[in-house]
């Protein structure tokens, strides 16, 4: 079995392994190539970004900086907006939907390492090689959600449908559909609805107006 596909089971895997570390090379080379780029040039910036991301809908944007580990192993749907400084550890599978806006320094990780100091330094393998080791858990993110500045998604982590995840919050846990979550740990701070709609704030709407 190859290294990658025990990171897609889940189980322990070695980030040291060959083919692994020329998969991460590769993407970090190219995160260089695209962090040197200037904003306007649209096709250059598109053709990297197209060798990096496994897959990226239509009208998605990222401001740059980028800082992917495999790149492969990221989803991300359409119109997505990612701020300054997206870093995304994707070593298991980071599934993002459409309509998705990203604040500035958003970290997106998915490794686990031992607790023990003794087992994060080695492990056995199957074949009875000492190996650093860890293993990885997917992220999910689903449509229409709002992560403000600085937030941190840990590993394993579904954000539902229609979330804003408050600036410097760390996501240790599940959040559900259309929750307004913030904090360390992150935590659900109420449902959003209706009354949160730009047209009960008049004085901030000023002469713009809601669609319907």
């Amino acid at each position: 079995m190859s290294e990658e596909s025990r990171i897609m089971q889940g189980i322990l895997f070695c980030p040291g392994d060959p083919e692994l570390r020329a998969i991460k090379l590769k993407t970090h080379n190219l995160n260089l190539d695209y962090n040197r780029t200037y904003e306007d040039e649209t096709e250059r910036r598109a053709q990297i970004l197209a060798e990096i991301i496994g897959e990226m809908g239509e009208g998605s944007f990222i401001q740059g900086p980028v800082f992917f580990h495999y790149g492969k192993h990221t989803r991300i749907g359409e119109r997505f907006f990612g701020n300054f400084n997206l870093t995304i550890q994707d070593d298991a599978e980071v599934t993002i939907g459409d309509d998705c806006n990203f604040g500035p320094n958003v970290t997106i990780v998915t490794p686990v390492h031992p607790m023990l100091p003794d087992e994060r330094r080695a492990l056995r393998n199957a074949a009875g090689e000492e190996k650093h080791m860890c293993y990885a858990k997917p992220v999910r993110i689903g449509n229409d959600c709002w992560l403000g500045a600085n937030v941190t998604v840990c590993p394993g982590v579904t954000i539902g449908h229609g979330c804003v995840i408050g600036a410097g919050s760390v996501v240790t846990r599940d959040i559900p559909d259309g929750s307004f979550a913030a904090g360390v740990p992150c935590r659900v701070i109420r449902a959003i609805t209706q009354a949160e709609s730009m047209e009960n704030f008049p004085e901030i709407l000023a002469d713009c107006s809601v669609i319907r």
